[in-house]
This record gives C-alpha cells, sequence and structure tokens, in this order.
C-alpha cells in the first residue's frame, strides 16, 4: 500500500477530461484508486480514460455529465455506483471563465446577464449539484468521504476582467466552510483549494487570451510576458501536478483532520 492508502478508493472528479481535473485523474489512477472521469467533453473524457488505462492500468471510467443539470448530476452518482459500488471521494472542479468588463466604453467586451448566469451556474450551482449528490452517498453508506472544491486565488483577490469568475470561485470559501460545518457529523470531510497561476491550460485558450487582454488594455504577448513577471515569490508558475498531488493528499486520510479550510497552492503569490 502507498503512503497515501488510496488503493481501491473511489474518486469522482468533474472537469476531468482536460486541465486539473485531468492531472487530478492522473494523480489517483497513479496511486491505485478508481476514477470517474466525469465531463461534459465526452469526446475528450473517453481520451483521458484510455490514456489512464494505457499510463497506469487501473479502473476507470468515463461518464457524460452536465453539473447544471441534477438530473445529469444524479446520473452521474448512479453510474459510479454501478461500476465501482461507492463513492469515496468527489474533486468538485468542473468551471469555466469568459473575461469581460463591468462596463465596456467600446460596447465590445461587457459583461451581460446570459454570461453572468452561465458562468454561476457551472460555476457555482453546479459545485452545489455535484456536493450534494455525492453527499447524500456517502451519508448513506455510513463510511463517510471527502469533499474536495476547486476554489482559485481570484476568490480572494478578485480578478481585471473576471468578475463573476472571481465571484463564484469567493463563493466557494464559504461552502467549503458551511458543508464542513454541517457534514463533519457524518465523517465527511470538505475542503477547498485554491490554485493561483498555472502552467497553460484548456482555459487558457487563444479566445480567453485575446478576452482577457482585451478586458486589461493590453496585447496578448503582453498578458503572457506578465505571467512569467507575476509577483510569485517561488519565481514560476505552477504545475497542474502539484495541484493533484496536493487534492490526494487531501482526500487521503493523511490529511485527515483537514477540514472546512482552503489551501492557498500559488507559490506564495497571494493571501489564504
Amino acid at each position: 500500500m502507498s503512503w497515501l492508502g488510496l488503493e481501491g478508493k473511489v474518486a469522482i472528479v468533474t472537469g476531468g477530461a482536460s486541465g486539473i481535473g485531468k492531472a487530478c485523474c492522473e494523480g489517483f489512477a497513479e496511486i491505485g484508486a478508481k476514477v470517474v472521469v466525469a465531463d461534459v467533453n465526452e469526446e475528450g473524457g473517453r481520451k483521458a480514460v484510455e490514456e489512464l488505462k494505457k499510463k497506469f492500468g487501473g479502473e476507470q471510467i468515463f461518464v457524460r455529465v452536465d453539473v447544471t443539470s441534477k438530473e445529469s448530476v444524479d446520473g452521474m452518482i448512479r453510474a459510479t455506483l454501478k461500476a465501482f459500488g461507492r463513492v469515496d471521494i468527489l474533486v468538485n472542479n468542473a468551471g469555466i471563465l469568459i473575461p469581460r468588463l463591468l462596463v465596456d466604453p467600446d460596447g465590445k467586451e461587457e459583461l451581460t446577464e446570459q454570461i453572468w448566469d452561465k458562468v454561476t451556474a457551472i460555476n457555482q450551482k453546479g459545485m452545489f449539484l455535484c456536493a450534494q449528490a455525492a453527499a447524500r452517498e456517502m451519508m448513506k453508506s455510513g463510511k463517510g468521504g471527502v469533499i474536495i472544491n476547486m476554489a482559485s486565488e481570484s476568490g480572494l483577490e478578485g480578478s481585471e476582467g473576471q468578475s463573476v469568475y472571481a465571484c463564484t470561485k469567493g463563493a466557494i470559501y464559504s461552502m467549503t466552510r458551511s458543508w464542513a460545518k454541517e457534514l463533519g457529523k457524518y465523517n465527511i470531510r470538505v475542503v477547498g483549494v485554491a490554485p493561483g497561476i498555472l502552467e497553460a491550460t484548456a482555459l487558457r485558450s487563444g479566445e480567453y487570451e485575446r478576452a482577457l487582454a482585451y478586458t486589461r488594455g493590453i496585447t496578448v504577448e503582453q498578458l503572457r510576458a506578465d505571467y512569467e513577471k507575476a509577483s510569485i515569490p517561488l519565481g514560476r508558475t505552477g504545475k497542474l501536478s502539484e495541484v493533484a498531488n496536493t487534492v490526494c493528499f487531501l482526500a487521503s486520510d493523511r490529511g485527515g483532520y483537514i477540514h472546512g479550510t482552503t489551501i492557498n497552492i500559488s507559490g506564495g503569490k497571494s493571501r489564504g
């Protein structure tokens, strides 16, 4: 058995087809956990499972899920139970970014009601639906479990051109604290993680960089240079694997007394 002792544990990772979610899937698979790659992207999710099996062996499945739909989320839990019989860990990771200004004098990239509703539905409502469904099953089993919510340093720091994203990530701090107070008595730990600036992911697409650069009045090239010049005491951007390593530790009994708090993973850049 490995130091973390997660062999045979069942971990659901939402947004598991790419970015931080995929790194978490790899982290769990590497140490022998059974992994549910849950994502709205069916092609990417199935490909991720193929890569996991090829690289690590073990047991992994893909489940298509729309985290904004209770019916879809409940289906994710049913599929997990059918495949593996239980739910031990939920990594509540699915999320999106759409850079927009609160007010754009030029009227090009202004926050709209539709964008606000879309981002909050995925980043905030989706967290609630997935946590509720997973916690219900963990309570029913009587064996407890761990829910890990993916926040962001922007939830405390704010982010120019990304106010709705920062708003939803800020809410995760409060949800984590509140659910910890409710679920601790059932041996269900709830922990948040808040990454800072990381290596490029699928979220940092060309369109995302274009829109974010616009909201900050700079070029895409300047934006990319700013990532490198950001005031990070460790002097570098973070690796996806470093977030995944933290998630795996928190999901294990080695992190068994960490509950109701959000762990900052920003290389010392931000508070928290």
